[in-house]
């Protein structure tokens, strides 16, 4: 343990411990102890039962007699009731005696009143024996305590009297005169006290009766013993011994008093302020939410650390035997050597006892806390920004983000408010605090239940710090006045005079220390936006530059952890070195206080005997490691203080949605019984809403100052149609999430209002789909009921037949982290399908109220019209209140009942009827023109058209792979990836040469300290020569420190170098990878790898490495000392190190199944936070907030089962460790006391290598060899796993292209097919045709005919077959860098940082250049009329653009295609959320902003939008059914591309603008 000495064991100076010849006057009146003990508990059951008797009575009491769950079952009856026995038998026994001092009055008279009452006494016992057979009532309960007590006390007593004397020359046995009948008192008493209460197994109590558990936790019914020893689970292990892997099933079961319901129930009312808690710091909650947890803890500290003494009492005690004789203390060596095994085994126990309950508060806590900031999550104010651009904030390494299945009916309440409250989480009671409102993100709120509390789990051991410390620093210094007298005060001013030195280089570290988590921060913050828009990178093909920008980061972080090493051997805080500057701090110490001490000075001229030496030195030592504990914790415990400070803050001044703000002003009115009609009214009145209340004036970072108004009165019909309609970037989203009570409510008048009903309750559809990492049904019933005959209607009426057909497991499919989905054409859901799937959720509910946000962005035409024919106007929907924002005016336009349009300046231009809108709006009328004109223009098939015939087997429709479980024995190949990453075979010679120096001068410190020591009993006085002997000790400690600082400094850079070589063979392992294996693994995944892993690599791995080397070669050296003095205890040694291999391999096997279930469970937890934090509006808009909270303590549940089980099994190895150790211990001082004639010196040099032997046993395996496996190869396991990734071919000498290439853009491409497995199907089939350098290409084909299939084969991002030709080239011949970079295709996806960040990542153009692409995107025509917050090159974009609207978006992503200047540009879809004038102005800026040898191929359903192509490619199923310029299509009569035009209401305008293009180009 951290605090755990390693080095020396502690020897008193047998001279200063009183000795008494016979037993003291106060000890022959012992008996009546347990007489008062006994009145006492009578005294204190008469209150009890006085203050109890009015109560209702014991529930269980009403149970039968013949019930025996009463009794706790059979296994404990039969114990109670032979302590029931036994206790009558001790009263027989003492009636016995009684009769005995009755007969032979010799001297016993005084004994006849303490044998009557010890008659009664054990009659109560009895009494309360039968009382405590029922063993889970409340009087049974309490009844076995006071037997517990009174016999206990009654068995020391007897103890004390009659058995210790045997271990003495000369105390006398009491109650001799008993004879027999005292050996059957005894052995009785020995029964009933000790014996039947260790191994009767407790009754099952459940926490809640009415909730009890099915099957109890073996750790709520284990016996005393049991849990002393950890032997319940013993089961466990051996399971896991016979299977490669323990699956979480077999694990114990969860205690009810570690269920996260119940200790929600318990807790909440002291942290949570909306259940109850005060305002003050979550700290004090937590504390008194625990405080018997924490009394029992500072009971154990005290225990152990008086323990820790035990050891040196006992060498010291044999020292003096072998010294001075018997004459020196009348207690036999055999009692010390017996101490020697059971001493240190009493504070080991203790110290796993306070490790078992520490780490049950920890996980609880963790549990507890993630629960709550889950819970107060569900109320903030979600703002999805980053404040601080330049501070990103770390990711979290989660995994899966799944979600919950399930929503339950909304709250039946009006949300009608007036006025306007504060909005700050403070005290719902109490309005004093006025800490000014923080501001919190998606990003944050994850952050605080990964890092934050990580952190605040850290300071689990405060208590240590805190109290243990503390009484431990008293107790050495008693001990050293006690030997040395006062000159241990100068050596101990020596000491603290000294100390400074280590904390100044402690603080150097913390520094260091903080530098490096910067570097870390801004490294995993660079990894994170890779992730997130890593398909762009591959596409883009920047995977070499931005291989080279976070190789930059990590150089920075190296940077650190260099300066980190190179002081820590300084400052010993977070690698214990064993020599450092910490460690030259009591070796002074100690050469001060000697020479003080020695015969040779005046001060003090005392004998530096053995005693003295083996007894001080260690002491020093413990004394230092306080110290440097205390530097080390305090360090530890700001840090988590910071954290837990951070997640206070959160919870009490974060931003609340209005609805849970406290009412400061009273203006949060109830509606009156006049109010009932508005109450059912949905709208606004006079009302303003900001994304945050801000009272400063500034501007929210994420909405650029936007305010929504609403002027007099704004209404929504019940039960119709209506439309919001407005340009991009308007509000028509925010108008919506004012509805919902996400935006902060500003009156304008006294009178103003706002409202939505919820009594009949609400469905919302976000524009950005939110879909669960569930099954598709799963998504679309959201844990309503399943309806069949609804459920089908829904699926037809949302057109997803079609596409379930094309799912191999139909609607069984699992919908993976951002819509991945197992698709036999496409690997994710496209944008169309994750909206239709949203919709059909909302369809499906059955709430009165639907909110619905441009559903139909990301539909093509036909879709969309067979949205709004078949669901908008079908029964689903009939008398059901559609709030609906959309572009597509026309489109909607005929089954609108109500409009709202909105301006871009936030403000409301009109409400009423269409035409009324139109009226009023000049330029929407027009864009309704153009719409009306496209509308039918439509290129897909029959959205909801099914193929009879399909085969009714599905697969099981997983599509994320399960987190990799490893099997049995860990991997030593992944070890091997570290060792070479340290260096070759000169690092190894070099540093285990320097290592093994320094543990061979440790062991001759402690041999000569010993040496010079003896010298006093053979040599006359005063013949020592101190400063001799004390040089030549220092010399020796200064080659041991000397040795061990080149070791450390060769070992630092041997790390730097394994951590650099992994981290860039892992980022280039996953920038090098498959699209495929993106779409299959979720990006969480491979942040944990570069956050928790690759930090293992940093720190904990090395530490590990070091640790173990170290303490491998100083219990090597220790064993070859002893054995070098004693050879025979090699024997023993090899015997015990046998066994404790033999527990050690049972732990291992056993800890890696559970730690590996543990990491597993975990990360749903993490999972279902984070998606459950992304679609926060949608939860709270279906009132589903119950299930999820429900699911978030389910999944708590399963990882505190698998962490209490690994937590446990660290305590069952620590106890049979140290049991092996001690006993090794005492056999070793058992055969130099009586079989062999040695030296004191020796003895004490022996024993002291043997128990340091012992304890690194212990410490080698459990902390060790564990770590080795369990922290380091784990996660070098982790990182191994993601090493050896399928991957795209590497760049090469040969795959690199011409230096003029390409100098065209044209493009041939024959006999091409395409499929997105090496085993999956075809999804494009022989494709050939040729574009011209400077054509423009048009692909239009109903969903899944292959139009993004084909942009990706063009980039080689799929497997193809077949020849594509780049400007004569073939691609498949050129490196995929050279070739991605001199192709563009537009993905939506933007960084985090300026606008000019995201359209130059690199820096490779100026500021015109990029400004002129922006005007031809569009950007600058769309923000004409917008009075603020227009984007321009310096505006702030948030991390994946979640500031700005999908239109912005989208133009964003093509200015920074055009910015590329490729003679190759693919637009798949690229203005699909735009607005139709926005489209038209980015068209005609294609066609006359571009190059003339740019070949652009456009991807669309917009038949205007393409129809003025060069070319027009049709296609179906993966084939080219027709491709020509669009004036010879439309010569034939039976073409597709014909039948679609003639259909049009505007087909003139298209043959012209076909015709036209043709002529431009002739």
């Amino acid at each position: 343990m951290d605090f755990v000495p390693t080095r020396f064991q502690v020897v008193f100076d047998g001279t200063h411990f009183p000795t008494f010849p016979e037993p003291p006057i106060w000890a022959r009146d012992t008996l009546e102890i347990p007489l008062y003990a006994a009145a006492a508990s009578a005294l204190i059951l008469a209150i009890r039962a006085v203050a109890l008797w009015r109560r209702p009575s014991d529930l269980s009491i009403q149970k039968s007699w013949k019930d025996v769950t009463i009794y706790g079952g059979t296994v404990v009856l039969i114990h109670n009731i032979a302590r029931a026995w036994a206790c009558l038998a001790l009263v027989g026994l003492s009636l016995a005696s009684l009769a005995i001092c009755r007969t032979e009055m010799n001297g016993l008279e005084p004994r006849l009143g303490l044998e009557l009452g010890l008659c009664v006494l054990y009659v109560y016992a009895a009494a309360l024996a039968v009382f405590s057979v029922r063993a889970t009532t409340r009087t049974g309960i309490v009844a076995a305590w006071h037997l517990n007590c009174i016999l206990v006390v009654a068995f020391g007593v007897y103890f004390y009297r009659d058995i210790f004397p045997y271990a003495t020359y000369t105390w006398p046995i009491q109650d001799a005169f008993e004879g027999h009948i005292l050996t059957g008192k005894l052995v009785t008493l020995t029964l009933a006290a000790v014996v039947i209460p260790l191994v009767t197994p407790r009754a099952y109590v459940p926490v809640d009766p009415n909730n009890p558990m099915p099957v109890p936790s073996p750790e709520q019914t284990a016996s005393p013993l049991s849990l002393i020893l950890f032997s319940f689970l013993d089961p466990v292990i051996i399971q896991a011994y016979k299977l490669p892997h323990l699956p979480f099933d077999m694990l114990p079961p969860l205690a009810d008093s570690d269920m996260s319901e119940n200790l929600k129930k318990r807790s909440f009312p002291n942290i949570d302020t909306f259940s109850g808690a005060s305002g003050h710091h979550i700290f004090f909650g937590i504390i008194k939410t625990f405080s018997n947890e924490y009394s029992a803890i500072i009971f154990l500290l005290i225990l152990y650390s008086l323990c820790m003494f035990a050891s040196p009492i006992g060498i010291n005690r044999v020292l003096a035997y072998l010294e001075n004789g018997p004459e020196d203390s009348p207690i036999r060596p055999i009692v010390w050597i017996i101490w020697l095994a059971f001493g240190p085994l009493i504070g080991t126990t203790a110290l796993q006892a306070y490790f078992r309950l520490s780490m049950r508060i920890l996980v609880q806590v963790e549990g507890l806390l993630t629960e709550l900031i889950f819970e107060h999550a569900l109320r903030v104010r979600v703002k999805a920004h980053n404040e601080h651009p330049d501070a990103p904030t770390p990711p979290s390494p989660k995994d899966d983000a799944s979600s919950t299945n399930g929503a339950s009916e909304s709250d039946a309440s009006s949300e009608t408010v007036q006025g306007t409250a504060s909005t700050i989480s403070k005290d719902p009671k109490s309005a004093s605090n006025s800490t000014k409102q923080g501001s919190v993100d998606v990003g944050k709120i994850s952050n605080l239940v990964t890092t934050d509390l990580r952190n605040v789990t850290n300071m689990a051991d405060f208590l240590l710090l805190l109290f243990y410390m503390p009484i431990t620093i008293v107790f050495c210094v008693v001990f050293l006045y006690i030997v040395l007298g006062w000159s241990s005060f100068v050596g101990m001013f020596t000491m603290l005079m000294l100390f400074p030195v280590s904390g100044i280089a402690a603080r150097i570290l913390q520094g260091i220390q903080i530098g490096r988590i910067k570097a870390a921060d801004a490294r995993i913050g660079t990894i994170s936006e890779t992730m997130n828009v890593l398909r762009m990178i591959k596409l883009f093909g920047w995977e070499d530059r931005m291989l080279e920008r976070v190789n930059n980061k990590r150089e920075e972080e190296l940077l650190w952890i260099w300066r980190r090493e190179i002081f820590e051997w300084v400052a010993n805080t977070v690698k214990k070195s064993d020599h450092s500057a910490s460690n030259v701090i009591p070796i002074i110490t100690m050469l001060v206080t000697y020479f003080i001490l020695s015969p040779q000075t005046v001060i003090m001229k005392q004998e530096l005997r053995p005693s003295i030496v083996f007894s001080t030195m260690p002491v020093f030592d413990m004394l230092r490691n306080q110290l440097h504990m205390a530097n080390y914790r305090v360090i530890q415990f700001i840090d988590s203080k910071v954290s837990l400070d951070r997640i206070n803050d959160f919870l009490h001044n974060t931003e609340l949605l209005d609805q849970f703000a406290e009412d400061k002003e009273g203006s949060a009115e109830v509606l009156g019984a006049d109010d009932t009609t508005r109450s059912q009214e949905i709208g606004f009145r006079d009302a303003m809403f900001t994304w945050s209340n801000e009272n400063d004036g500034s501007a929210t970072p994420s909405r650029h100052r936007f305010t929504l108004r609403i002027d007099d009165e704004l209404l929504f019909k019940r039960g119709r149609f209506n439309l919001v309609l407005g340009p991009t970037g308007a509000g028509k989203t925010s108008l919506l999430m004012a509805l919902l009570g996400e935006m902060h409510f500003i009156p304008a008048t006294p009178s103003s209002w706002y409202n939505l009903p919820r009594e009949g309750g609400v469905a919302y559809a976000a524009q950005e789909s939110w879909v669960l990492n569930e099954t598709i049904r799963d998504n679309i019933l959201f844990g309503s009921e399943f309806d069949e005959e609804r459920y089908k209607k829904v699926l037809y009426q949302c057109a997803l037949e079609r596409d379930l057909e094309l799912f191999e497991a139909g609607d069984q499919s699992e919908v993976g982290e951002k819509g991945l989905s197992l698709f036999l054409e496409c690997l994710t859901l496209s944008g169309g399908q994750k909206a239709r799937c949203t919709l059909a959720r909302a369809i499906y509910s059955k709430a009165e109220i639907l909110l619905l946000d441009d559903v139909l962005a990301a539909l093509d035409v036909h879709t969309s019209k067979w949205i709004v024919e078949k669901c908008f106007t079908g029964d689903l929907v009939k008398g059901r209140t559609v709030i609906l924002v959309t572009h597509n005016v026309a489109l909607a336009a005929p089954i609108a009942d109500h409009t709202i349009s909105i301006g871009l300046n936030g403000r409301i231009t009109s409400q009423g009827s269409v035409a009324e809108a139109l009226q009023h709006d000049k330029k929407l009328a027009e864009e309704a023109n153009a719409e009306l004109q496209v509308m039918e223009q439509v290129v897909d098939a029959e959205a909801a058209e099914t193929k009879p015939g399909k085969d009714d087997s599905k697969k099981d429709g997983k599509l994320i792979l399960a987190e990799e479980v490893q099997l049995g024995r860990v991997k030593w190949s992944a070890v091997g990836l570290y060792l070479r990453g340290l260096g070759g075979v000169g690092f190894y010679v070099a540093f285990l040469g320097f290592y093994t120096c320094s543990q061979l001068a440790q062991v001759l410190e402690t041999w000569y300290l010993g040496y010079f020591a003896s010298k006093y009993e053979n040599s006359p006085p005063g013949s020592v020569s101190v400063s001799y002997h004390l040089g030549v000790y220092g010399m020796i400690t200064l080659f041991d420190i000397l040795a061990k600082s080149f070791g450390d400094i060769i070992f630092a850079f041997a790390c730097l170098r394994a951590s650099r070589v992994i981290h860039r063979q892992l980022t280039e392992s996953i920038l090098g990878t498959t699209l495929r294996w993106l779409d299959i693994t979720p990006a969480s995944r491979v942040i944990a790898r570069f956050t928790a892993d690759i930090t293992a690599v940093d720190g904990p791995i090395l530490n590990v490495f070091a640790g173990f080397v170290v303490v491998t070669l100083s219990m090597a050296s220790s064993f070859g000392a002893v054995v070098f003095l004693t050879p025979l205890f090699s024997v023993p040694g090899v015997f015990a190190a046998i066994i404790g291999g033999a527990f050690g391999q049972l732990f291992i096997k056993a800890q890696l199944s559970v730690k590996r279930e543990s990491s597993n469970a975990k990360a749903p937890v993490l999972g279902h936070f984070s998606a459950a934090i992304a679609g926060l509006t949608s939860i709270r808009a279906y009132g589903a907030q119950v299930p999820f909270i429900t699911e978030s303590l389910r999944r708590i549940n399963r990882y505190t089962r698998a962490a209490r089980t690994l937590s446990l099994l660290d305590r069952w190895v620590g106890v049979r460790l140290a049991a092996v150790g001690n006993i090794l211990a005492a056999v070793l001082a058992v055969y130099l006391v009586y079989f062999r004639n040695e030296q004191s010196n020796n003895v004490g040099f022996s024993l002291n290598m043997a128990a340091g032997f012992s304890m690194r046993i212990l410490f080698w395996v459990v902390r060790i060899w564990n770590d080795v496996q369990i922290q380091g190869i784990n996660s070098l396991e982790r990182i191994q796993q993601y090493i050896n990734i399928e991957q795209e071919p590497k760049p090469t000498e040969v795959g690199k292209p011409p230096a003029h290439w390409p100098s065209s853009g044209e493009l041939v491409v024959e006999k091409l097919s395409a499929r997105y497995s090496p085993d999956g199907p075809k999804v494009l089939r022989d494709i050939s045709f040729r574009v011209n350098s400077g054509e423009r290409v048009g692909i239009v084909g109903r969903t899944g005919s292959g139009k993004s299939s084909l942009t990706l084969a063009l980039l080689r991002c799929i497997y193809t077959e077949g020849t594509v030709h780049y400007d004569g080239i073939p691609t498949s011949s050129i490196n995929l860098d050279a070739l991605r970079s001199n192709i563009t295709i537009i993905p939506q996806m933007l960084l985090s940082g300026t606008l000019r960040h995201n359209l130059d990542p690199f820096g490779q153009y100026d500021d015109p250049t990029l400004n002129m692409a922006l005007r031809a995107a569009g950007l600058y025509s769309l923000q004409e009329e917008m009075d603020e917050g227009r984007l321009v090159l310096d505006s702030v974009i948030s991390s994946g653009g979640s500031n700005l609207s999908v239109g912005q978006r989208q133009i964003l992503a093509l200015a920074r295609a055009i910015v590329r200047e490729s003679k190759l540009l693919i637009l798949d879809e690229a203005t699909s959320a735009i607005d139709y004038k926005t489209d038209g102005i980015i068209q005609t800026s294609l066609r006359t902003e571009l190059k003339s040898d740019v070949t652009v191929i456009t991807v669309a359903h917009r038949l205007q939008t393409i129809l003025d192509s060069d070319k027009i490619m049709v296609l179906d199923e993966g084939r080219i059914v027709e491709f020509d310029a669009p004036k010879e299509l439309l010569k034939n009569p039976k073409g597709k591309l014909r039948a679609l035009v003639d259909e049009s209401g505007d087909k003139d305008n298209l043959y012209a603008m076909a015709e036209g293009r043709s002529s431009s180009k002739s």
